[in-house]
């Protein structure tokens, strides 16, 4: 029973741990109506993309995958697509046909660019699709059909010593099962990217991290940006983190010991099992909607000061090692490790319970963020629009 949980099988062979609606306003236009449409329809999830036109190049494409990522999700039972421009409608649709999960498209043009009534139309539209997901069924699967992103935000010393060696247990356990982990946050490879690259499966994967690192050091230098005070945050250096090279070396643990199969970009799906690296940026948002852009279903993120977000998509078990944190945020964090801190517990002792809520978490317990809804993906961008 250690290596299963209660998940939907979908039709392309992955596996959610939620069955839930998106509701993706892919245009800017139809943000608004689209956010009417999902608070009627609850338990719905709602996606906004603010960015519906002028957008060019590589973001134009980063976009286009996300929302994608996004509608393929496993945790994902169904779509309604809601656009303000029919063919980039069309588009989408077209490219969610391998998922074979039900999925609808309205747009503002055939409801006469009526706003009142594409809000009617996509009330009813919802409903229905949410009344047809609803006869989907929980069966016992395996462990191993899970992804599971890596995060950390706010971090202090407990993070790097005792909650992300945790979360690298956890990560190892999953990889030895068969399962995936991304780890992000390329920024934050830094100054222990040494500790990296003698773990990649070949030289490729190896230069494929430094390229992915030095692109970031060097945008950030030619922004004429000093990574000291920007990362780590004030919030990291007033609790205990005095250079990027101290939070990196606690970043890194939460990929516990495993080879390193490949490095992905941002909300791109891994195309290799076990530990996958993605080239993203470090903030939270940008960062935990690549994984679930990914792919991932269930994410990690460990705090030490406190950190209330989490991802819309994909369920976020927030955890910490800190005593005073654990304390003051019992309605926000899902697993507390501070025991361990006062030699109380071991950290495996402590993964092995953290790899059982894990389990519940899978089989339809929920996170604190999910009774909060304390969540929300975000779309990341690297240039301007026209």
């Amino acid at each position: 029973m250690d290596k299963y949980f209660n998940g939907y099988k979908r039709k392309d062979g992955s596996v959610g741990i939620r069955n839930k609606l998106l509701i993706i306003s892919i245009t800017g236009l139809t943000g608004p109506i689209s956010r009417k449409i999902s608070s009627f329809l609850q338990g719905s999830l709602f996606v906004d993309n603010p960015y519906g036109g002028g957008v060019i190049g590589e973001d134009k494409l980063r976009q286009e995958n996300a929302i994608i990522g996004f509608c393929n999700n496993p945790n994902v039972g169904g779509v309604l697509i809601v656009s303000a421009d029919p063919p980039k409608g069309n588009l989408i649709k077209s490219k969610l046909k391998k998922s074979e999960k039900p999925v609808v498209l309205l747009t503002l043009d055939e409801c006469n660019h009526d706003g009142i009534e594409l809000f009617e139309k996509g009330i009813r539209a919802g409903a229905k699709l949410m009344k047809e997901i609803s006869n989907n069924r929980r069966e016992k699967v395996s462990l191993k059909n899970l992804v599971i992103g890596l995060e950390c935000g706010r971090s202090d010393p407990s993070s790097g010593i005792i909650a992300n060696p945790i979360m690298g247990l956890i990560s190892d356990k999953l990889v030895n099962l068969g399962g995936s982990v991304i780890l992000g946050e390329t920024i934050e490879w830094l100054g222990a990217e040494h500790l990296l690259i003698k773990r990649t499966v070949s030289n490729k994967i190896k230069n494929k991290i430094m390229n992915s690192l030095n692109s970031q050091i060097n945008f950030a230098k030619s922004k004429n940006i000093d990574l000291l005070g920007n990362n780590p945050g004030f919030q990291n250096i007033e609790a205990g983190l005095s250079t990027i090279e101290e939070k990196s070396l606690g970043n890194v643990t939460k990929s516990g010991t495993s080879k390193i199969q490949d490095l992905i970009n941002w909300g791109e799906r891994p195309r290799k099992k076990g530990l996958n690296l993605m080239h993203a940026p470090s903030y939270a948002p940008e960062s935990l909607s690549g994984f679930s852009s990914a792919g991932c279903q269930l994410i990690l993120f460990s705090t030490g000061v406190g950190n209330s977000f989490n991802n819309q998509i994909a369920p976020t078990i927030k955890f910490s090692a800190n005593p005073i944190t654990c304390e003051n945020l019992s309605e926000q964090l899902d697993f507390k490790c501070s025991d361990v801190i006062y030699e109380k517990k071991s950290l495996q002792k402590s993964s092995k319970e953290l790899w059982k809520l894990i389990k519940d978490i899978c089989s339809g317990s929920l996170t604190w963020g999910e009774v909060l809804t304390e969540s929300s993906e975000v779309f990341s961008r690297i240039d301007r629009s026209l």
